[in-house]
Order: C-alpha cells, then sequence, then structure tokens
C-alpha cells in the first residue's frame, strides 16, 4: 500500500524505457480521512505480517517503536534526537504550501505530545492524509518535440525483504532499502555523495534516520548524529525531505510515492519556491511499504 507509488512509477519507467510506449501516466490516489484514525489504523495493520504481528494487535507505531528503541539501545540516540527530525519537516512543510500539516512545532511540543508507542508519540507520527500525485513519463524525442519541461531518470532500484521484524537480523535497518539503492546507484553510475537533495519515507520519525543510513548518505549509527548538527536541513550536507516529508506534507498512501517524485521535479526544475535547495543537480526518493517488506528507489538529474 505505502509503496505502491514508487513501484507503478518503476513500472511504467520499464515499459517507456524498453520502447513498448512513448508516454505513460502515474497517478496516485488515496481518500483514508473519512474513516477516522481507529479504523484507518486497523486497517493498515493488515499491511502487517499479519500472522506473527497483526493479529496479536501490534500496529506500525508499534513495530517503528520496537526499531526506535533497538536504535537508541545500540546508539546511545535520545529521544530529543527524533524530535528534531520532526520540527526539520514541519519547518520545511511550512515553505510547502499543498502540505497538509503546515504547523511550526519544537522539540518541547513534540516531548508533550502523547505517547502513542514508547519512545514514539504523537508528533513522531506522520498523519492519514488524502490526497493525489500524478508524473507523466516519455521518451526523450516525445518530450523535445512537445516542448516539455522535463528531468531525467538516472537510475531505478527495487528491494525486498522479510515483512516481520522477527525475520530480520537486526531492527535498526530496512534491508530492502539497501538492495534497492545499490541497485539504484549502480544503474546511474554515481554514488550517494553526487545526490544533492532526497525525499526519503519518513512515516516515523526513527525511520528517516534510518533511510538516510542505509541509503548510504551516513554511515550505520552516524545519521542521528547528521540529525543533531544539522545536516540534512533544507540546504545542509544533503537536504532531506524538503517537501516537509510525510511527517508534515503527508501520507496519502498511494499517493506518496509518485508526490515525492512531484517534488524532485519541482526541485530541479526550479519550481520549490521557498523551499528550493540551493544548486541542486540530482535528487533521489525512497519509498517503501510497510516496515520495508518492499522499496523502491529512484534517482533523477535535471537537464
Amino acid at each position: 500500500a505505502c509503496g505502491s507509488g514508487s513501484v507503478s512509477f518503476r513500472e511504467a519507467y520499464a515499459n517507456v524505457a524498453a520502447g513498448f510506449y512513448d508516454v505513460a501516466l502515474v497517478t496516485g490516489v488515496e481518500k483514508v480521512t473519512h474513516t477516522g484514525t481507529e479504523w484507518t489504523t486497523t486497517y493498515f495493520s493488515y499491511c502487517s505480517d499479519f500472522f506473527y504481528e497483526g493479529q496479536s494487535g501490534v500496529s506500525f507505531p508499534g513495530l517503528f517503536a520496537s526499531m526506535a528503541r533497538a536504535y537508541m539501545n545500540e546508539f546511545k540516540a535520545t529521544e530529543e534526537d527524533f524530535a528534531q527530525v520532526a520540527v526539520k519537516n514541519h519547518d520545511n512543510g511550512l515553505l510547502n504550501p499543498k502540505a497538509h500539516l503546515r504547523k511550526k512545532i519544537t522539540v518541547d511540543d513534540v516531548m508533550s505530545s502523547a505517547v502513542v508507542a514508547s519512545p514514539l508519540k504523537l508528533y513522531d507520527c506522520c498523519p492519514f492524509s488524502d490526497g493525489a500525485s500524478s508524473v507523466i513519463l516519455c521518451n526523450e524525442k516525445f518530450a523535445k518535440d512537445h516542448g516539455a519541461n522535463y528531468i531525467e531518470v538516472m537510475g531505478s532500484g527495487r528491494g525486498g525483504s522479510s515483512a516481520a521484524l522477527q525475520g530480520r537480523e537486526h531492527l535498526t535497518t530496512i534491508p530492502s532499502t539497501k538492495i534497492a539503492a545499490e541497485a539504484a546507484f549502480k544503474m546511474a553510475g554515481i554514488t550517494p555523495k553526487d545526490v544533492d537533495f532526497a525525499e526519503v519515507h519518513d512515516c516515523f520519525t526513527i525511520a528517516e534516520i534510518v533511510d538516510i543510513e542505509d541509503l548510504g548518505f551516513f554511515e550505520k549509527g552516524k545519521g542521528v548524529e547528521a540529525v543533531r548538527e544539522g545536516q540534512t536541513k533544507l540546504n545542509g550536507q544533503i537536504s532531506i525531505n524538503s517537501s516537509g516529508g510525510l511527517k508534515s506534507k503527508g501520507h496519502p498512501i498511494g499517493a506518496t510515492g509518485v508526490g515525492q517524485i512531484v517534488e524532485v521535479f519541482d526541485q530541479l526544475t526550479g519550481k520549490a519556491g521557498e523551499r528550493t535547495v540551493k544548486n541542486a543537480k540530482i535528487g533521489l526518493t525512497q519509498n517503501f511499504g510497510a516496515t520495508g517488506a518492499s522499496c523502491a528507489v529512484h534517482i533523477f538529474q535535471s537537464v
């Protein structure tokens, strides 16, 4: 569910690249708020490993809380560190007129918000959002013939791993992200150091920290240090979630992966306004489903 948008993009890209089609439209749509938080949380818990996890009552906040606790134990991270991720993404979301939660928050706000699944609090969690996003893929000839303003796909990768956390060797990494990233970087012929900004799947604050390590932007255990030092802010060492991410921009489940690509397009074509990442040439998106059972990574460049 959560990763369907980026997977759909990958399928369309493969078909256009193979020459089956000249142009393809990819659209992601979600309408969830009419069901209420309780029922929506219940429905999406079915996307976890239901045999081992879902039927025992655990939902995604509980699963990511387990990852957060493991990360804290292994790398001496604190709840305040997680709060910094939320604050940074809300700051970015304030600059995005299409963001769901355009609200400035502080570390104190995060720390005093209701506990959802310890150590994660309300402001550590992304919202359920209604939304839709679309992108058009085409070959270069079609784009030039029609005078399109476009960016190029440099690389694309997809990976899978155990849906159940108990099937993983470590709780502080998402194997599918590492697999997808390795494939995408190999195809693009670049390294993580070449990427100027990235939209990553920050369904919970701990997820963003794990993501930026698994993508190779920072060594394992160093992502939290990058957050503390402001290296992932809008014009830091590498800008992470300039859109506001799932945390502030919102998480319209099926539309999220496509929406990430729209943000990359806006950044690379000068349409991002106040949240523009300076001198950006290469952007990356990372979108996974569940706790990382499936992940797709795409890399783009300006032309």
